[in-house]
């Protein structure tokens, strides 16, 4: 699955059957507490061997969804498959082919962590070696310390190591590099995309909108319990086709100008100058400035 690929994939509409060939399919969603509507007639189609993202600020119904695909919440309206079955009815042989980083932290054990990981191992059928798996997330040299002793960035490999040694085909990755230093985070990423290229499917959640564009096929945007857009986070919102913002300096001064039409603009602007133009830069708007400005339509 690349990005280009994704972005041909239409989203389902209203109506539309539930896809038997998605990783997860829904239709209709709906969740209800008391007067609170947090997920509101949600549809979603997640490919298998992507990475999508969903974005959300807090209480937008994330949780609730994710919650809901992981057979952990029950649902009050709607359909919901994942990897082919109702999670709400999902047993053990299903739950095995799950994957769940939640935001807890899992480093506080007194086992080592290839005790812990070896100890997770044995409730699945087809495990993982621990080894490949420590390996896999980097904390080889760590597999006789325990879990107390290890860093923030470490006890987080732990727990992606702890989700991914059951083999999972589908992984809930919630909030994954929440408190990472900017170089933890980069090699976090490194990590997931490792996954991907063994075949699996993941589903994160994050706050964090840098994240989101460099890992994700897709991202999904979700405002008051509602779907605003699904897009590859390269045309989200708008971006590709947006005005551009350009900025540089002429006669001392700091300048800009929008426009739909950058390559024309850059081309006059240089024909003004004997080199150079002067501290010349030209922008679309970021993934956050599209996010930003949805959330607040959602609202």
């Amino acid at each position: 699955m690349t990005r280009s690929s994704a972005a041909v994939r239409p989203r389902p509409h209203p109506g539309d059957p539930l896809d038997p060939a998605a990783a997860i399919s829904i239709r209709g969603l709906g969740k209800r507490y008391g007067e609170f509507v947090a997920v509101d007639d949600l549809d979603l189609d997640i490919h298998r061997g992507e990475i999508f993202a969903l974005l959300g600020p807090n209480g937008a119904g994330k949780t609730t969804t994710v919650e809901i695909c992981e057979g952990y919440r029950a649902r009050d309206t709607g359909d919901v498959r994942v990897l082919g079955e109702d999670p709400a009815q999902g047993g053990r042989r299903w739950k095995a082919h799950l994957g769940i980083v939640l935001q807890s932290n899992s480093g506080e054990s007194q086992l080592t962590v290839r005790e812990t990981v070896a100890s997770r191992a044995d409730l699945y059928p087809d495990p993982r070696n621990p080894d490949e798996v420590l390996e896999l997330v980097g904390l080889t040299e760590k597999a006789r310390v325990r879990g107390q002793a290890l860093s923030g960035g470490q006890r987080r490999r732990l727990d992606v190591a702890l989700g991914i040694v059951g083999r999972p085909t589908l992984l809930f990755l919630d909030e994954p590099t929440t408190g990472f230093d900017p170089e933890a985070r980069r090699q976090f990423w490194s990590l997931i995309r490792s996954l991907r290229e063994l075949g699996t499917t993941m589903l994160l959640t994050t706050h964090y909108l840098d994240e989101a564009e460099a890992l994700a096929d897709r991202v999904g945007v979700i405002s008051r319990g509602r779907l605003v857009e699904v897009a590859v986070p390269s045309l989200l919102g708008g971006r590709e086709t947006a005005p551009a913002l350009i900025t540089w300096t002429e006669d001392g001064v700091r300048r800009t100008a929008e426009t739909a039409t950058p390559t024309a603009f850059v081309r006059e602007l240089a024909a003004r100058f004997p080199g150079e133009v002067p501290d010349l830069a030209v922008a679309r708007p970021t993934l956050e400035d599209v996010y930003l400005r949805m959330i607040g339509e959602g609202r």
